[in-house]
Parts: C-alpha cells; structure tokens; sequence
C-alpha cells in the first residue's frame, strides 16, 4: 500500500453508504437484474425489480400520509404514482430510474442540510454531567444536578467546570473559549470565580461550588440556547411550495392522455417525465454551491435553508459592543474622587480588572500598562457577569464596574455625566466611591456603510440591542443613523425583542456569549467569530470568520443569488418536464426513453444550480 489515503476513505464511504441506504439498494438491485437479464431470467428480473419498487413507493406512501397528516404537502405523490405506475405497465427499467432519482434528490438534500445542528450539538455535548466532589472518605462522582453549593469539588486536567465556583488552590490555568471566546489560556487565582463550561489545564484542581447547575453560567446558556433552536418554525423546503400545482397539472394531463388515447401505459409515459427529481435537486445543488461559495469569502453557512432567511430579510439586529464598533475601548479620562489620584485609580482599578476577560477590563489594563503603573496580585477576585469584579488588592476591597453593582459596595457613588457614545467604569475602594474612568468604543469605520448597504437590499428594519447604559448607547446609534434602539438589555430581553418584531425575516448579529440565546432565537443568527468558538458562533446559523460587519452584507448578497439560481433552476426543470410530458401525451416518448429523458433534465437542472458555486460579486 502506497500510502493510508485509501484505507482512512473507507469508513467515510461505508457511512454513505449506510446512511443513504435506499440509494445503494436500488443501485445493487439494479445491477442484480441487470445480471439476471444477462443470463436469459428475464421474468424474474422483471418480478424481483417491480417488486422492490413498489416496496419503496409503500415506504414513501406511508411517510406521504404522515406529512399530510401534519399539514404538510409535498411532491411524492408524483414519483409514488410514476412508479406504481410504471410497475403495473411492465416498465420496471423506468421504474427503478424513478426510484434512484428519488432517493438520490434526497440524499443530496439531506447531505447540504446535515450540518444545520453540528455546532448546536457540539455545545450541547460539551454540558458536564457529572461532578467529583469530596466527602468524608474519598471523592465521589455525582449527578451534576446533586452538587450544592459550598461543595468541595475536584476538576482533572481537561475536564470541565461542572458548575459556577471559586478557585481554592493555587494558579490554575483554564480554557474560556466556550464561554467569552477567548482564545489563549486565562490564568486564575485562589478566590476567584471559574465558570463552568471551562476547560481546565493539566493540573487537579479543588474549587468550591458557587452556584447549583442551573443557576451556573453554561447551563444557563445551553438551556436558552435549546429552547431557542426548539422554537424556531418548521422551514418548508423550497420545492414544496410547486407541489400542488405540479403535481395537479401532471396528474390531470397524464388522465387525459390516458383517456384520450384509450391507452393506460400513456399514463405512465407522462408521469415517469413528471417525476419531482429537478424539483428536489436544484434547491440542494444550489445551496451546497452557495455555501462553497460563502466560505471563499470566510463565511460559514450552517443550513442551506439559511439562504432563504437571508434573501427574504426584512430586519436586521446587531448587538453594539464588539459587533457596530471596534470592541477595542480607549481611555478618555479618568476623574478620581476626593481623597484619590488619576494613577492610583487606574493601578488599583487594572490590578481588580486583570481577573476580569471582558473586553473593557481588557482596556483598562492596557491603559495602566501604557503609563507603567505596577498591577498589584489579588488575594481574592471575584467577577459579576455583567456587572464588575470585586477584588481584594493590596489589602483592600476594590469593586469595578456598572454603576448599581458599584453602588452597592460604596453609598456615596454617584452618576458621571459623559457625552453621548462614552461608557462609564465605576470604581469604589474600601466601601468608599473612588472615581470613574471615562471610555469609548468607536464604531467600525464600514458600520455605517453596511447598514446603508442593507437598506438598499429592502431591509426594511435596523435596530441596536445593548447592555449598555442608554447615553451610550443612544451616542453610538445616532453616529450610525440607528433609530431603533434598545439599552440596558439582558440576554432574555434581547430574545424577548426579536420575538416582538413583525417584519421578518429577522437577522440577529452579535459576538458575545450572551449573544447566543438570542442568535439561536432569530430566524438567521450571524455570528461574528473571528475571536475564537464562542458560544455565539455554536449557535449561530452563519459565522463570519473575518473581523469584519461587512461580511453581513456579503452574506445576504449570496443569499439571494443562491436563492435566485436555485428558483432558476427549478423552473428550468419544470419547464422541460412540462414540454417532454406534453410529447408524451402524443405517445411519442416511451416509459424508460422518459425515464432517461428526465436523466437528461436532471443533469441540466444539476449544471444549472451548480452557478451558485461560481465566483461573483458581493461588496462593491
């Protein structure tokens, strides 16, 4: 053997086979008769092929009923009456090409869709079970949900976080990109707070349990994030909406030929070129192509249903911070209250803010580091989702953040006025209010393009979800010309917002983690994951790999067009069936010439959907 290329092929080969099971019998039963045929059992080979073509066409009846049954209508109902059909007319050849193009249509539109839940799946995995948690004797493994808090718990290298907890032994090195998408190792120390859903490093820790599992951060987040996708409407595949007229027009035709000619085997030779094989393949053909195409532009496209959400667009929603603007906050100023100075707010605010992984904290340590001020080690940190840290620096108790969470720890805090698209860092030291550090988030300097790019493509709504305060956000909305606009937002508020919208299809674009209930939520969730695998782009049906809002615009340009080419498409192939049936009518196309004929229409419905591949133009 040359090399393991072809040996590492197979599994993958024998679970297509498997999995499209339907397909590979029918070419095996085909291939069997076809022998059969060859050694003069002829008879047989027409009993054993019309045989397992009606055993199909039953399958296919019962599931036929079963969607009607829930409302649903579809185009089986031609392909199972083309094979009965052709079955009791002796032309078990047409029928077996019906067969294999059935099947096959739907092999190729379960193998674009396949990947819709992937990522979702992945998150859902990755929620721990279980826990080690210290008894009297030993360590014990428990149900996640029997952990309580104050336990004493033990994580393993690469293990989980199983529920919110603090840090009891020395520095330890955890993993965070499936809760903030940070991508490098985030060091912790004793006191502080480790979510759960991070991965711990290579060393046995011991950590105090924070919260029980279901008031913990992942959970949380996997349990919106489930409801949320549970929630979202049944898509209805493309072709379906031709079904009933197709199917009425192909039927009533094939009757009157029938009825006209006196004869039944017309009946059959107009519905085996009526079969829905065009119908079923060009939408999947084109949204396999349209997601090669969208990944040459860095964009990845779970579903190829997503491209219907995208073209059909009516609103668009971005989340503020890191997503309109650059997520990367400058210092303004810093106005330290009575009895403190600029450097020494900045110093004790930076050493609190270095256990902190949001994106202001970050900032203001790279403030303190630009002035040379030493970050003092915290004895004990703990951090608020969404609200600040509270630190032990130096001896002293120092809370950072939002201006309730600060005022909770100092009576005397008091609001800071800021200009409009300015964010205030409260700080209060020893239950005294400290000061405030004046920052500003910048928009991308192509937000406001993108936004009017998306009016131009007929996206009638554009709105601004944040959990900033409402001067800040009302700053930044205006500079970009946003006039829906919805501050001081917590996830279950974002969701409860895209739910409200009456213009849909609605587009939700966000980065954070507490983006991903309300992106799954939406009907197309855009992620902007260039920063690493949040859990935004785990639940997220488009991820945009590039740091770039542009790529929102890019992803409904290729939604349309390969919507566009796979309507094209499958009007292409209803076009030619509909002229070939006609010929039929006149007995002028024989069942399995038809049958090959619709082989022919299927190629050219192939190559025409195949366009949405090609290179094209999206941003100008």
């Amino acid at each position: 053997m040359t090399n393991g290329r072809p040996a590492a092929r197979m599994p993958r080969v024998m679970r297509l086979v498997t999995r499209y099971w339907v397909v590979s019998l029918t070419v095996l039963v085909g291939v069997a008769c076809g022998v059969l045929v060859a050694v003069r059992l002829v008879e047989v080979a027409t009993w054993a092929a019309g045989g397992y073509a009606l055993v199909v066409a039953a399958g296919y009846t019962v599931r036929m009923i079963r969607s009607l049954l829930a409302g649903r209508v579809g185009v089986d109902v031609l392909a199972i009456t083309a094979i009965v059909a052709t079955v009791l007319v002796g032309e078990v050849v047409a029928s077996l090409i019906v067969v294999l193009m059935l099947s096959g249509g739907e092999a190729l539109e379960d193998y674009a869709n396949r990947r819709a839940r992937r990522e979702l799946d992945a998150l859902l995995r990755r929620d721990p079970r279980s826990a080690h948690r210290y008894t009297a004797e030993a360590v014990e493994d428990v149900p996640i949900d029997q952990v309580r808090v104050g336990d004493t718990l033990v994580v393993r290298p690469a293990e989980v976080v199983p529920v919110d907890a603090v840090l009891l032994a020395d520095e330890a090195s955890f993993d965070l990109s499936s809760i903030t998408g940070e991508s490098m190792p985030v060091l912790k120390g004793p006191g502080e707070t480790v979510l759960s859903g991070s991965i711990n490093g290579a060393h046995a820790v011991h950590v105090r349990a924070a919260a029980v599992a279901a008031d913990s951060q992942y959970q949380q987040i996997v349990a919106l994030v489930a409801g949320a996708s549970r929630s979202k409407a049944t898509v209805v595949r493309l072709a379906d909406r031709f079904a009933v007229p197709f199917t009425v027009f192909s039927l009533l035709l094939a009757a009157l030929a029938w009825f006209v000619s006196g004869d039944p085997v017309r009946f059959a030779e107009v519905l085996v070129l009526a079969t829905p094989c065009p119908l079923l393949i060009a939408a999947p053909v084109a949204f396999i192509g349209g997601m090669s195409l969208a990944a040459h532009h860095a964009i990845i496209v779970r579903s190829g249903t997503v491209f219907e959400g995208l073209a059909a667009a009516r609103t668009v929603v971005f989340d503020k911070t890191g997503t309109l603007t650059e997520g990367r906050p400058q210092l303004l100023a810093i106005r330290s209250a009575a009895g403190f100075n600029a450097d020494q707010l900045l110093a004790m605010t930076a050493s609190a803010e270095q256990y902190s992984s949001h994106v202001l904290a970050a900032s203001v340590v790279q403030a303190a580091s630009e002035r040379s001020l030493p970050l003092q080690q915290a004895s004990g940190a703990e951090e608020h989702a969404t609200d600040g840290v509270l630190a032990q620096v130096d001896g002293r108790e120092v809370a950072v953040g939002t201006l309730r969470f600060v005022a909770s720890h100092a009576n005397d805090s008091k609001e800071a006025a800021i200009a409009p698209g300015e964010l205030a860092i409260y700080v209060a030291i020893d239950g005294e209010y400290a000061g405030v550090l004046i920052e500003r988030d910048a928009p991308r300097a192509n937000a406001g393009d993108t936004l009017r790019r998306l009016g131009e493509l007929g996206v009638r709504d554009i709105a601004m979800l944040t959990g900033d305060a409402e001067q800040t956000a009302a700053g930044i909305a205006a500079e970009l010309g946003i006039e829906n606009v919805q501050a001081e937002c917590l996830p279950a508020d974002k969701v409860a917002f895209v739910a409200s919208c009456t213009e849909r299809p609605v587009v939700m674009v966000g980065d954070g983690v507490n983006d991903a209930p309300v992106l799954a939520s939406a009907d197309v969730g855009i992620a902007m994951g260039a920063k690493g695998a949040t859990a935004a782009s785990e639940s997220a049906d488009v991820v945009l790999l590039a740091d770039d809002i542009g790529g929102v615009v890019d992803a409904v340009l290729i939604g349309r067009r390969t919507v566009r080419i796979a309507l094209q498409s499958i009007w292409l192939g209803i076009a030619a069936s509909v002229a070939l049936m006609l010929v039929a009518a006149f007995g002028f196309i024989p069942a399995t010439i038809g049958a090959l004929l619709q082989e022919v229409v299927d190629v050219a419905t192939i190559v025409a959907a195949l366009r949405a591949a090609r290179p094209a133009r999206t941003r100008t």
